[in-house]
């Protein structure tokens, strides 16, 4: 027996040293080899965080794309003579300052948070991936001068470079509003992300496999798209995941003090913003869109969280 299949069979006194190819003998099966993926799976499907999280995404996802299916009523049909009026058959919520129908504003107002969320960070995930790539594979000066580009716009506060931005933007076009503010988020938040994929570039690069590419004649394009990237983009996308819920309460914020998107555009930071100026007479108009905020926001961040444990080897 070798010194390999004695230290293998130490560590798995099932294992059998033989030839390779050869079965078991006790179970009469070749022995299964499980992939990162695989192991992340198994460990995801066993993390009750994981389920409810993915629930809740889930639910506010068909909120967002189906609004229909969870409210019968209109967010624009106000009337000033139900301001302020309970909870009734036609509104479970009440109404708010304007007569309008509080829980109907709170499920139409899930579209423009999870737009501005998910396109923020696809967009995030683009640029990460670029710079992220060229400055791990690439290195020497390349990556000295990308990582002092990061170096400096972390340093810049996220909210008051959002704020100061977006006031140079005069436009009201909900369209226009909801990009630039997509456009905005990205181009402040994708130095984490970008760091992520850089260290997974430079682990990734020293590989065998991209050796065996390099030998075979394939160029840098070919080995950071096909053999790299690959192998690369789980740490980034538990990343972004995570950064997806930051997004949506970064955009709360910045439509919760007039910056972000404005009315009409149905969004929880402006119905936060209305509500408080009102809660004297009726919290709920407060309490409703905070509330669905706040789950949305933990659903993705215990999701990401999540993610990274079933990907992380050191908690296994």
């Amino acid at each position: 027996m070798s010194d390999f299949e004695t230290v293998a069979a130490m560590e798995n006194p099932a294992a059998r040293p033989g030839p390779a190819g050869e079965q078991d003998a006790a179970a009469g099966k070749p022995a299964k080899v499980r992939s990162l993926a695989g192991d992340a799976w198994r460990d995801l499907r066993r993390n009750p965080i994981f389920w409810i999280s993915l629930t809740l995404v889930a639910l506010v996802s068909a909120m967002a794309a189906f609004p229909g299916l969870f409210t019968a009523n209109d967010p624009q049909d106000c009337v000033l003579s139900r301001q302020h009026a309970g909870p009734s058959g036609g509104a479970i919520f009440g109404y708010d300052f304007q007569g309008c129908d509080t829980y109907a504003r709170a499920v139409y107002g899930a579209r423009a948070s999870l737009i501005v969320g998910v396109c923020s960070a696809a967009l995030t995930g683009l640029i990460a991936i670029v710079v992220g790539m060229l400055a791990g594979y690439f290195g020497h000066w390349v990556d000295a001068v990308i990582s002092r580009v990061i170096d400096v716009v972390l340093g810049i506060p996220l909210l008051l470079a959002a704020i100061v931005l977006l006031k140079r933007i005069s436009s009201d076009a909900p369209s226009v509003r909801i990009m630039a503010v997509v456009f905005v988020l990205a181009v402040l938040g994708w130095t984490t992300a970008a760091r992520v994929v850089r260290s997974s570039v430079i682990s990734a690069k020293e590989q065998d496999y991209v050796a065996a590419a390099r030998m075979l004649g394939a160029g840098n394009g070919r080995i950071m798209w096909r053999h790299i990237l690959p192998n690369s983009l789980a740490p980034a996308v538990v990343v972004l995941t995570i950064a997806l819920g930051s997004f949506i309460a970064a955009e709360a914020t910045l439509s919760f003090l007039g910056i972000g998107l404005k009315a009409p555009t149905i969004s929880w930071g402006i119905d936060i913003n209305t509500g408080r100026a009102h809660m004297r007479e009726s919290a709920l108009p407060l309490a409703v869109p905070s509330t669905f905020l706040a789950l949305t926001v933990l659903a993705f961040i215990m999701l990401g969280d999540a993610i990274r444990d079933a990907f992380d080897p050191k908690l296994r």
